[in-house]
């Protein structure tokens, strides 16, 4: 290995320790004690070395929302390949294979609090919907679009169809995490939403 790509590897892996404990700390304590003075001692670098990989807290808030958008791809389609693999009509696979996207989407963000802000509530500086949106957030929607776009039902534009149910995702997870809506009917909620959002 030469000298450049030894110091390549280093940097790589400084990157990702800073990234891993800014996600520990946050996702213990909130982001606002993620701080570059508490990730340098805690990593025990200088805030001088932390500032070479990132300007700031927002880069790093990035991030850790693109590392989250890859998990949450990883998530979603884990779980509708499990639900496909079941034998059973197609209306039911379809069905099973929404209602298994819908879960998993809900879990991964009570699970991953702080990631999923960072992905959606704080300001990373990643830009959405554009032409610029980074991969691991385009892989994100395309790992919805790829189950809810089969039950958009005629005429509907899938990709429209998947904004929809994903902010209905997104407010059912906002909403439950804050106490406003009681996390034992959840999965009542995710049935009312495949039952009447999917043409199935």
């Amino acid at each position: 290995m030469s000298v450049q790509e030894r110091k390549e590897r280093e940097r790589a892996g400084r990157e990702r320790l800073i990234v891993a404990t800014a996600r520990e700390l946050a996702e213990q304590q909130g982001w606002d004690a993620v701080t570059t003075r508490r990730l340098a001692e805690r990593i025990e670098y200088s805030q001088p070395v932390l500032y070479s990989h990132f300007r700031g807290k927002r880069e790093i808030i990035g991030a850790v929302a693109l590392e989250g958008a890859a998990e949450m791809a990883a998530a979603l389609r884990s779980a509708t390949s499990a639900a496909t693999s079941a034998e059973t009509s197609a209306a039911d696979g379809s069905r099973a294979r929404v209602t298994a996207l819908a879960r998993a989407y809900l879990d991964f963000a009570a699970r991953n609090p702080a990631v999923y802000d960072a992905m959606f509530q704080l300001d990373g500086g990643l830009a959405f919907a554009r032409e610029d949106t980074p991969e691991p957030l385009k892989d994100a929607f395309a790992a919805l679009l790829e189950s809810l776009g089969e039950v958009a039902g005629d005429g509907v534009h899938p990709g429209l169809f998947t904004e929809v149910f994903w902010a209905a995702l997104h407010g059912l997870a906002t909403l439950t995490r804050a106490g406003r809506l009681p996390p034992e009917d959840t999965g009542r909620r995710v049935e009312l939403l495949v039952g009447r959002l999917a043409v199935i």
